[in-house]
């Protein structure tokens, strides 16, 4: 186990208030190299000029470098964490870790964790300066996949900051978090939160206002795109292949069907009537004055809808009534020539169901933003599933969105710290 030893390296000052040590160091004799070495495989949590990096070492990853916080010239940076498992375990080697190069805790301003920070942008796109003097900010540029790291990687934060629903918090989870009093998650619905949980261990959670444009704008993104052949004529282009290859499908005078009529879907409607569509609508409580009022018709069943349709486009909230909507029977109404685009929820959709009829042809395609597991692991198989264009959950994520997500959650802190919260949840 790795605990820094003999290779760890003098402390000295820090402009962030605490001790710098070089986060990961080479094993090697000779003491050469950019710590590609012999570190053993686990989770690596490390903290540089306020923004933290999280890196697992596996056998795949063998060849690269250990830690992102660490520049090919090895960058040094103050060390928040080290987790290594071995036979004495994550807790021990994170307590050994901390005493490494004395890094004791020196700034007691509250700490703020930021989490799937994935374009590094959380502190640059909101004023966080009112809070400079009272809450130190890091900024999580990975995904902390499992609860088990999660806890370990929080266990020192007073507040935590996350996407949608991107990561869950159940009670186990919250129960191994005692710093932790203010969890704000953008938006003002989450279902992945255990508020009894939170209540409990004297959470309180926040909200934050969330515009439902950009997901309308990427549900036409994805249905132009699979209309029109876009990604296939692109890469064709570049590549220098064959000049047109794909016949593109027409939207004037097609049928879109769409299985939710609210704030988004009746967004994606109005332009789908723009296109001269003929657009219609169906969910289990959707009325004939509701689909009047945004200028629709009202199918007369979902079976109807799939049957007839040549776009279908889902916008409905994941429920127990709403999970596994779509499974085959319903896959198998839809038109060969017609395409699937869902930027809602992944478990609307049976995702076995939908891999069979895009791999047996039996639909021209889908178009997908949501996944059953986030983000979508390197060999899961809807990365090279045919006739699928897919995005990395961009519903949501636009300039204007996080102006929106980040700037709201500073003012959720301000108004906490003044014990006045404000958009709470649950």
């Amino acid at each position: 186990m790795w605990a820094g030893g003999a290779h760890a390296p003098a402390a000295r000052p820090s402009a962030h208030g605490g001790p710098v040590v070089t986060a990961v160091v080479d094993h090697r004799a000779d003491g050469a190299g950019e710590g590609r070495g012999d570190l053993p495989r686990g989770l690596y949590i490390g903290v540089g000029r306020g923004r933290a990096f999280t890196y697992t070492r596996s056998a795949r990853s063998a060849a690269m470098g250990i830690l992102p916080l660490l520049s090919p010239r090895g960058a040094a940076g103050r060390v928040l964490r080290v987790y290594i498992p071995d036979r004495l375990g994550l807790r021990r080697a994170a307590a050994d870790a901390r005493t490494v190069g004395s890094t004791e805790r020196t700034d007691m301003r509250l700490r703020c964790a930021v989490l799937d920070d994935f374009q590094g942008v959380a502190t640059t796109v909101a004023d966080w300066s009112p809070l400079q003097e009272r809450v130190e900010v890091v900024s999580f540029t990975e995904h902390i996949a499992t609860e088990g790291e999660l806890a370990l990687a929080l266990e020192d934060f007073d507040i935590v900051v996350t996407l949608r629903e991107r990561v869950p918090f159940p009670a186990p989870l919250l129960d191994r978090l005692p710093r932790l009093k203010l969890l704000i998650a953008s938006g003002m619905r989450n279902s992945v939160i255990d508020y009894a949980a939170a209540e409990r261990n004297g959470v309180t959670v926040c909200g934050t206002e969330s515009t439902s444009t950009p997901p309308v704008e990427l549900t036409w993104a994805l249905l132009l795109g699979l209309a029109r052949g876009i990604v296939t004529e692109n890469n064709a282009l570049r590549a220098n292949g064959p000049w047109q290859s794909t016949v593109g499908a027409d939207l004037h005078g097609r049928r879109l069907g769409l299985l939710g009529l609210g704030k988004i879907g009746s967004r994606v409607a109005r332009v789908g009537l723009a296109f001269g569509m003929e657009v219609v609508a169906w969910s289990q409580n959707l009325t004939e004055e509701r689909t009047d009022e945004v200028g629709v018709q009202l199918a007369g069943s979902q079976e109807e809808l799939l049957a007839t349709s040549d776009f279908v486009s889902l916008h409905l909230v994941l429920s127990d009534r709403t999970r596994g909507l779509l499974g085959a029977p319903e896959l198998a109404l839809l038109k060969p020539t017609a395409y699937l685009v869902n930027t809602s929820r992944a478990a609307l959709v049976d995702q076995d169901a939908l891999l069979a009829v895009l791999r047996e042809g039996r639909i021209a395609g889908a178009g997908v933003d949501v996944f059953d597991v986030e983000p979508l692991p390197a060999d899961h198989p809807l990365r090279t599933a045919p006739r699928l264009l897919a995005t990395p959950h961009l519903g949501y994520v636009s300039q204007n969105n996080y102006r929106t997500y980040y700037g709201q959650a500073v003012e959720d802190i301000e108004a906490f710290l003044a014990g006045e919260p404000v958009r709470r949840l649950g």
